[in-house]
């Protein structure tokens, strides 16, 4: 046993103590964390333009802050980016992480010195809960990869900033420093491709133990291994023994991953954004991503069907319900009040409060009034794979056919297959009649010839890596949207129709 993974188990009682002490009391936690915000934020631009100083609770709190998104927020971060200082929070920002938006173009989110330890204290507790849990921190002596974004930073005005993973490479504990890559020179190329071929090249000999990232460019990682060496990766990486992942769904990629590997490894799921880290896997046992609710977060969730509305439901923590959908709303010690993340989860546990990621409120497929979200085609894919185990697939995507050639209107499922079913029409009505399983508005286009059943069009292996590419977004932490109620992703990807 090395010196790191002697001293987690230690550290990692401490911490999971610690940490339960606030997941048992989730209501005051929250409101410590509320006040403190409220606090913290009275004497800035924002906190007087919306009258913080009269706001003695959160239902104050709800008359005098509105629902926002970056748009409505913009003309602060210009303020701050222009020099300004008690923008938007005490003092300014210590980094810019820098978004890429689909409407707003670049996107400028605030890291604060109050708000990086939610960042960073996150990541390593996630670890240290599985520590406590299984006694097993062995993966800690050896190799540690993270896939991540460049480092290299830029300036906008006077603050720092660049991705948020490179931001947060910047404050890896030093402890885990010694033995972690890629290299920093290596991890600063930027064109993913030659970046990945470098990161092979330095990791291939490597004893490596864990391996964090997205899941599709891990599997774009694995691959490129297995095609040099002709070996499964656990056979080039023996010890490699944990995976943490985040930023989508990891049931799609589960089985062809793990087949990969070659053996199925443990595995810590994460709920990280460039707005803060919101959740972790903090049980193997359990289904659910711990809510960070001391961590400089406070709170808010709009039932999904009530999003659009002039006057939506705004919920605290204490009141949710499991098993129903809710918008993500965040304020924080970045800054950030009343914003709308543009993330649905749903709680499958109030004791401690555990969340699922259900879908994007604004990625969903309604052109008949069916509102099919991400989790259900997600769902319906996970039950297909299982029913049809020959398949594997890399990637895919749901789009409406409002106006075809032939026939009825449909739901185009985009796939690109590794292996494809022996039988692609029974694969098709598998998913269908699971998708109709879970969306009634569904079924009843389908029984009612509003809609025939789903099309599935075989795209190349490799389609979304290109498509990826083709629009700058390739690696790092760019995911390719799950579904859409228009044609602008579909019409594009069609070009890798195989």
């Amino acid at each position: 046993m090395g010196f790191r993974s002697f001293l987690s188990k230690p550290f990692a009682a401490y911490v999971v103590k610690k940490q339960k002490e606030w997941a048992n009391n989730p209501s005051l936690a929250q409101e410590n964390v509320f006040n403190s915000l409220i606090q913290g934020a009275n004497h800035t631009a924002f906190g007087k333009d919306h009258n913080f100083g009269d706001i003695k609770n959160y239902e104050d709190f709800k008359k005098q802050v509105p629902i926002c998104d970056y748009e409505d927020l913009r003309p602060y971060i210009n303020r701050i980016i222009e020099g300004e200082n008690d923008v938007l929070w005490k003092g300014k920002p210590e980094y810019f992480a820098k978004t890429s938006g689909t409407t707003s173009g670049a996107k400028y989110i605030p890291l604060t010195k109050d708000s990086i330890p939610n960042h960073i204290n996150s990541a390593r507790n996630a670890m240290l809960n599985y520590i406590h849990e299984t006694g097993n921190a062995d993966f800690l002596d050896r190799k540690l990869i993270f896939l991540s974004g460049s480092p290299v930073l830029g300036k906008s005005g006077d603050i720092l900033s660049g991705r948020l993973s490179g931001i947060v490479n910047h404050h890896v504990p030093g402890y885990l420093r010694t033995n972690q890559m890629p290299s920093y020179n290596t991890n600063c190329i930027e064109d993913w491709e030659i970046k990945l071929e470098h990161i092979i090249d330095e990791t291939i000999a490597q004893d490596m133990s864990l391996i964090s990232g997205i899941p599709p460019w891990v599997q774009m990682y694995f691959d490129r291994i297995i095609e040099r060496t002709g070996k499964s990766i656990s056979e080039v990486f023996p010890n490699f023994d944990m995976f943490i992942y985040g930023g989508v769904n990891f049931e799609p990629y589960r089985k062809k991953l793990f087949d990969s590997i070659g053996k199925t490894i443990p595995s810590i799921e994460t709920y990280p954004a460039s707005e803060g880290f919101f959740a972790f896997q903090d049980t193997q046992t359990e289904e659910g991503l711990l809510m960070q609710l001391d961590s400089g977060i406070f709170f808010e969730f709009i039932p999904t069907d009530e999003y659009f509305n002039d006057n939506p439901t705004r919920l605290r923590i204490d009141e949710v319900e499991i098993g129903k959908n809710y918008a993500l709303i965040i304020n924080s010690n970045a800054g950030l009040w009343g914003y709308s993340i543009g993330d649905t989860v749903k709680f499958v546990s109030k004791d401690p409060y555990r969340v699922i990621v259900s879908g994007r409120i604004k990625h969903f497929i309604s052109a008949f009034g069916e509102h099919v979200i991400g989790e259900e085609v997600e769902k319906a894919m996970k039950h297909a794979l299982e029913v049809h185990s020959e398949v594997k697939i890399t990637e895919f995507s749901v789009a409406p056919q409002v106006n075809p050639t032939d026939g009825l209107p449909y739901h185009e499922w985009l796939i690109s297959f590794e292996n494809e079913p022996n039988n692609i029409e029974k694969f098709s009505l598998t998913l269908d009649h699971k998708l109709r399983e879970l969306n009634t508005y569904y079924d009843d286009l389908i029984t009612g010839s509003i809609c025939r059943t789903l099309v599935i069009t075989p795209l190349q292996r490799e389609a979304f890596q290109h498509y990826m590419k083709s629009i700058g977004k390739l690696g790092g932490q760019n995911k390719v949207p799950r579904l859409a109620n228009d044609r602008k992703i579909a019409d594009a990807i069609v070009e890798w129709k195989k």
